[in-house]
């Protein structure tokens, strides 16, 4: 739905934020791996002395110098309603079309064609799935250090009743048979809820989300639930804990997090769609680095769901995919609102409602040049082609300027840190692992109200500067790349991946870009755009848009679509499933 035909409910005070010079240097902060890193982890978790020390290096304190914060009240939840217009009726779920070829992914259309036409079922999938996801078995299935769990007995019982309605010739939807993933972080029955950890955090619930539900009774088969970064607290998704799933286009990088486990499930093609949630904007980072399509959107702000994530006023959900008819599609199922007495906040939402074909569209994209030139030159080479692709398809490209930028996300690691703190009980820190040990330590003792309020001001500033822009540029996209990094390496092998890492430097780097649409509340989009040329990983590019306006981005993603298009992972080091081809020929065996 267009912005510019909706109202709102806690839309920002359009207002030019202050005229300040872009300033941004890479931190210098020192990398720890394997025991150096578990010592540091304790010291830091038992010595008060030793926090602050690391909270002060860290930089923190500069929100506190910037001038004129006073003038801005704190901004603690960034959710934006959109206030319902829309006729009342169904939902139209978008048209997916087929895969184009042998060298690209499957699509749900897919899968819906075939089960309709009785040459596959739907059970065949999930027993050909089952054996290579399982982390329950011996030997543990090939794709399963992706996977926390897979509950067999519900799944086959899906896929049992989803067979019987093909039989019946009364499948429910497109979606019907076709099997999702969903992470850790999120609420299935049946299913633990983790968060990459070593406790429980269901809450005493066993309630499925309400996004999920939404799949589910579209027919959709959760084949499991998928591995996440311990609490979400980083973007590599190393988790110690349960394994740490390698890049599929790489095995030598990391498929980046907190969602990499869905990322993962998707670019290996075990799954055309997976869930992701965004606690700390990064849903976005793996779909860059797996060369899948990524949304996150803030209908609902989670979708009926508020307390999926530890973070409330930062978590929310988006649907990940091979295909953008699949990310539509998901998404368009998932942002149906949930009544009010599941969620009073969703229950405001508008549908999900396409836009008109034939509306008038205004084409223009906006960069903040210092900020672009900051990504490394694998990455600005695909930007830069992605951009001159959008401006020779009729898109005004004009440079905007968006003040404290660096301090913002500043403002954002420290929200998210002490917001996800809050939601641990300090008696379970000694359970994390050495990173989190030392990140949720500082968070619970260190970050003062002054800072968290300071933050807060900084939020209002920014979302308020970002109102005054797309009020002034109507249909308004600001474009970046997803993260100006070509891939994170797994420099330390073997020993990096069972006792953890922690590189505040990388980690800031790669977040550079993400955190925005985060700590505003808008929605985005990541579209795989290119590869780096080295390391054949996949590199992404960002849109964000208005409040509200996630079809918006789809249709500016399908604009892209000639351009914007990736195959399916290929050479020595890759990974890619044919779970249709397989599950045929064990259909004919």
């Amino acid at each position: 739905m267009s912005s510019d035909n909706l109202s709102f409910l806690n839309y920002p005070e359009p207002q030019e934020g202050p005229k300040v010079p872009y300033k941004n240097e890479t931190q210098t902060i020192p990398v720890f791996r394997g025991t150096p890193l578990a010592i540091g982890a304790t010291l830091i978790h038992n010595i008060g002395f030793i926090q602050s020390q690391f909270w002060r290096n860290a930089g923190f304190d500069v929100i506190r110098q910037i001038p004129h914060l006073n003038e801005y009240a704190g901004r603690f939840d960034p959710t934006v309603i959109p206030v319902d217009n829309a006729p009342s009726g169904d939902v139209p779920t978008p048209p997916v079309q087929r895969r184009k070829g042998d060298k690209y992914y499957y699509t749900s259309a897919d899968y819906h064609a075939l089960y309709s036409s009785g040459e596959l079922t739907p059970l065949a999938v999930v027993e050909t799935l089952l054996p290579l996801v399982r982390r329950d078995v011996t030997p543990a299935g090939k794709h399963s250090t992706a996977f926390l769990e897979s509950q067999v007995d519900i799944i086959c019982a899906a896929a049992e009743a989803s067979t019987e309605r093909y039989k019946k010739g009364q499948p429910l939807g497109p979606l019907d048979g076709v099997p999702v993933a969903i992470k850790d972080e999120v609420h299935v029955t049946g299913y633990k809820r983790t968060l990459g950890t070593k406790l429980d955090f269901k809450h005493g619930t066993d309630a499925t989300s309400w996004c999920v539900q939404q799949w589910q009774d579209a027919g959709a088969i959760v084949i499991g639930k998928t591995t996440m970064h311990e609490l979400g607290l980083d973007t590599t998704n190393n988790n110690p804990n349960f394994g740490t799933p390698r890049n599929p286009h790489n095995k030598t990088y990391y498929c980046g997090g907190s969602s990499g486990g869905s990322g993962y499930a998707v670019s290996a093609g075990l799954v055309p769609i997976a869930l992701g949630a965004d606690g700390g904007g990064s849903i976005r980072v793996p779909s860059s680095f797996c060369g899948i399509w990524g949304l996150k959107t803030t209908h609902g702000r989670v979708s009926g769901a508020p307390s999926l994530s530890l973070a409330p006023t930062l978590g929310v959900l988006g649907p990940m995919a091979s295909s953008i008819d699949d990310l539509a599609l998901a998404y368009r199922l998932m942002a149906t609102p949930a009544p009010a007495s599941q969620d009073a906040i969703s229950a405001q939402f508008p549908k999900p409602l396409p836009l008109p074909a034939d509306r008038k569209r205004t084409k223009k994209i906006g960069i903040v040049r210092d900020w672009i030139d900051r990504a490394e030159a694998p990455v600005r080479a695909v930007f830069d082609s992605a951009l001159d692709y959008y401006r020779q398809h009729g898109y005004e490209v004009i440079d905007i300027t968006i003040p404290y930028i660096p301090e913002g996300q500043r403002a954002h690691v420290l929200t998210i840190v002490a917001e996800i703190s809050s939601g641990v009980d300090p008696r379970q820190i000694r359970h994390l692992s050495a990173p989190n040990k030392v990140l949720v330590s500082v968070g619970t003792w260190q970050i003062t109200a002054q800072d968290l309020l300071t933050a807060q001001r900084l939020r209002n500033l920014i979302m308020k500067h970002i109102a005054y822009l797309f009020k002034t540029h109507p249909g308004l996209m600001i474009f970046t790349p997803t993260t100006p990094i070509p891939g994170w390496h797994i420099d330390g092998g073997e020993n990096e991946l069972s006792r953890g890492l922690s590189d505040g430097k990388t980690s800031v780097r790669n977040m550079e870009y993400v955190w925005l649409a985060n700590f505003m509340g808008c929605p985005s989009i990541s579209c795989p755009a290119g590869y780096a040329k080295d390391s054949g990983v996949p590199v992404g590019v960002m849109a964000m848009s208005d409040w509200g306006t996630e079809e918006d981005l789809i249709d500016f993603a399908r604009d892209g679509e000639g351009f914007l298009d990736m195959q399916v992972p290929s050479g020595e080091d890759s990974v890619w499933e044919d779970v249709i081809g397989k599950a045929k020929e064990a259909g004919t065996a």
